[in-house]
């Protein structure tokens, strides 16, 4: 009796103990993490015009190469991301964030945090991106911007001389000449990011493959 006095004890004892293991997170042993701070390419699927798209626009990119596990486990080349514009800046100072929100497997979707960190061989854009990973538009050249605008207001002033006839040619040319101006310096503002611009994204945490 003492003998079975005692095995109640210590299974009484060990219960808790079991409780506690049971509310601690299981861990997969059938996915495997690639981790934060992994850089890869990817390629967009739509074209994002900082002119039209709004806050909340959704769009897709694809694997521009391999992803692969540290075991080995790879999400291939062509699988596709799902994101949305986070935010948008338009004018003389056009800006993007864009963020990612889930991958493509061989074994379905799963979330990704990652952020864009450089927009490799685009002249119109930063090549490298801001703190938060806003891409931004370079700044106007100011002699482009000069150049467009004085061509611009020769075709301006030439259509309203035309127009106007007379007196009214010259009043028609200065308007014409700032219309034109107006429209040449325009030119410059906003960027396009067009169907198959590669964009660079780093993890902003591990991200689980599964196998």
């Amino acid at each position: 009796m003492k003998r079975l006095a005692a095995l109640f004890v210590l299974a009484f004892g060990i219960m808790p103990a079991f409780a506690q293991l049971s509310d601690r997170p299981v861990y997969s042993n059938d996915s495997q993490t690639i981790p934060e701070g992994t850089r890869f390419i990817v390629v967009l699927d739509d074209k994002l015009d900082t002119a039209k798209v709004d806050r909340g626009k959704k769009f897709e990119a694809k694997l521009a190469e391999d992803l692969i596990a540290p075991d080995g486990t790879v999400i291939p080349r062509g699988k596709k991301l799902k994101g949305h514009v986070a935010e948008v800046d338009r004018g003389f100072s056009p800006r993007l964030l864009l963020t990612f929100r889930e991958i493509d497997t061989r074994k379905g979707k799963v979330p990704i945090a990652a952020t864009v960190v450089s927009v490799p061989n685009e002249r119109q854009v930063k090549g490298e991106t801001g703190s938060e990973g806003e891409i931004e538009g370079r700044k106007v050249d100011k002699k482009r911007a000069v150049t467009a605008a004085a061509v611009g207001a020769g075709a301006g002033a030439i259509a309203g001389a035309v127009m106007g006839g007379g007196k009214g040619a010259i009043i028609g040319a200065a308007v014409g000449a700032g219309a034109g101006a107006g429209a040449g310096i325009l030119t410059d503002r906003d960027f396009k990011l067009e169907k198959g611009t590669q964009l660079e994204l780093q993890l902003d945490r591990p991200l689980r493959v599964p196998r």
